[in-house]
């Protein structure tokens, strides 16, 4: 019976190892036939991919940190989703420039989805989008983006924030609510045709809410909710953007219904009546030109147009206070060029040092880390990976803008990073804040117009300081938490220089 056991026995463990074999066989088979072929990353586990790699407060400088150990294209995996990331500038530019259409189209993720359902300008893909971008660059164009009318609006509006700046007569305080309502109304004159009062409940709602939803789509809670959408009611996060979402839709029509009253064909005032006109020209049965397309553009165009340029300034302020002397000697220059008088768009190129500084703070600002994620049209053999069609490509531009093959020194604010040897501006292909390609910020001339006009002139007019008992080397630049990296809460003291 002992010999019959053993006997038993070992046909069932051979069968076992044989087993164990094959199946280790079958596991390892894929990667190595799939090495050298699809980007290789961290090891996935079960449901979570690679989350315990990922810090999702600042997830940019995790990806930052896995593309020195998995080179500049490699695989991550935010829970069950996949994703390819790109880093470093000659890597995100040859996919964003030179396979534009491969790498062109959008990745719409849940919460964005659950804010659009796929229509408006920034989160929509297909002949949609063709239309409402070619729609939106050309009536922005029409209304004078980058052009004279902007400037004149640009420099009414500085007028406004600079008596609130005056207000304060050198006391400390947040720059947040009066640089957003400054910034938010020059594109609201370009979408509802006027300014609103800073005063304007109703404005305030409409501007904090914008601010509000774009920090809580980058909070660790939404990042979980993009790769689980089950735990959206169970998210108070989720909850909130919901709320918001239906509050800013309300808004949004209410404003379109008192333009749309008072519309004339021969007298356009804004982006709205261009879009209401258009879609009475336009007699067929299915148009891109309904009520959701202008309701989720208009609401596009607002939060980005309000959000980044504003979050440069201010982050712009506050490196004028930690760094007195290149505030010092951007207020010299300015000072000799203007002599006092309003700085113009044309002065730019008279500012060398200035405009060197106005592009440093934008790189360090380092806005948008994860660009806003694409995906892939079509299956595209790039840098000698394949990368299946609809994969999540995500070009970092925190790895851009702080290449070290790029930047001297990246990771300080240095404006002689765009200036040469005599002192001239000189202008770096790696200065990525807008993206590049098919999917490059549409607003870009109109948001390098406020930046500047808004800088130069606040610095003509005031000189930012840490407030009393506060060192420069105190002042805090770890962004905050958000979909955009906003600085962290702080006040500034703005004593006029007359």
């Amino acid at each position: 019976m002992i010999l019959l056991h053993g006997l038993l026995q070992i046909p069932s463990t051979v069968m076992l190892l044989g087993t164990s074999l094959v199946l280790l066989v079958l596991y390892l088979l894929p990667r190595t036939y799939n090495k050298g072929k699809e980007p290789a990353g961290p090891r996935p586990l079960p449901l979570i991919g690679n989350l315990l790699q990922l810090d999702l407060k600042r997830p940019y400088l995790s990806l930052f940190q896995l593309s020195k150990k998995y080179g500049s294209v490699f695989t991550v995996h935010f829970g069950p989703k996949k994703a390819v990331v790109l880093t470093g500038f000659k890597t995100v530019k040859e996919a964003l420039v030179n396979h534009a259409e491969e790498f062109g189209e959008r990745e719409i993720s849940p919460i964005f989805y659950d804010f659009t359902e796929g229509h408006g300008v920034l989160f929509s893909n297909g002949d949609s989008w063709k239309e409402m971008r070619r729609f939106a660059l050309s009536t922005l164009r029409d209304l004078g983006m980058g052009k004279r009318g902007s400037e004149e609006k640009i420099i009414e509006e500085i007028q406004y924030m600079s008596e609130v700046f005056e207000n304060f007569k050198g006391e400390p305080f947040d720059t947040l609510q009066v640089v957003n309502y400054s910034v938010s109304n020059i594109i609201s004159s370009i979408v509802y045709g006027s300014r609103f009062e800073y005063d304007d409940l109703e404005f305030q709602r409409m501007v904090n809410r914008a601010n509000q939803n774009i920090r809580l789509t980058g909070s660790p809670a939404i990042q979980l909710y993009n790769m689980f959408p089950c735990l959206g009611p169970w998210l108070k996060d989720w909850i909130t953007l919901k709320k918001n979402t239906e509050s800013n839709i309300e808004q949004v029509k209410s404003l379109v219904k008192n333009l749309q009253e008072t519309l004339n064909a021969e007298d356009r005032r804004c982006l709205v009546d261009s879009f209401l006109i258009r879609q009475q020209e336009i007699k067929q049965e299915f148009s891109y030109y309904h009520e959701k397309n202008l309701i989720i553009t208009v609401s596009n165009l607002f939060a980005a147009g309000t959000d980044t340029t504003a979050t440069t300034l201010r982050w712009g302020l506050l490196l004028m206070a930690k760094y007195p002397d290149i505030q010092d000697r951007v207020q010299e220059e300015l000072d000799m060029v203007t002599g006092g008088r309003q700085t113009r768009v044309e002065d730019r190129k008279n500012l060398p040092y200035t405009d060197a500084v106005i592009h440093e703070i934008q790189r360090l600002a380092n806005i948008v880390p994860m660009n806003v994620p694409h995906i892939t049209s079509c299956d595209v053999v790039f840098r000698g990976y394949h990368i299946k069609k609809g994969t999540t490509v995500i070009p970092l531009l925190t790895s851009v803008l702080y290449d070290e093959s790029e930047w001297e020194t990246p990771h300080t604010f240095n404006p002689g990073h765009f200036l040469d040897d005599q002192g001239r501006f000189r202008r770096r292909d790696a200065f990525l804040p807008f993206s590049a390609g098919r999917r490059a910020c549409l607003g870009e001339s109109l948001a390098r117009m406020e930046l500047f006009l808004f800088f130069t002139t606040l610095l003509q007019k005031f000189r930012f300081t840490p407030p009393p008992g506060v060192s420069e080397s105190d002042l805090d630049l770890t962004p905050a938490v958000g979909f955009t990296l906003k600085p962290s809460p702080h006040k500034l003291c703005a004593v006029s220089r007359g």
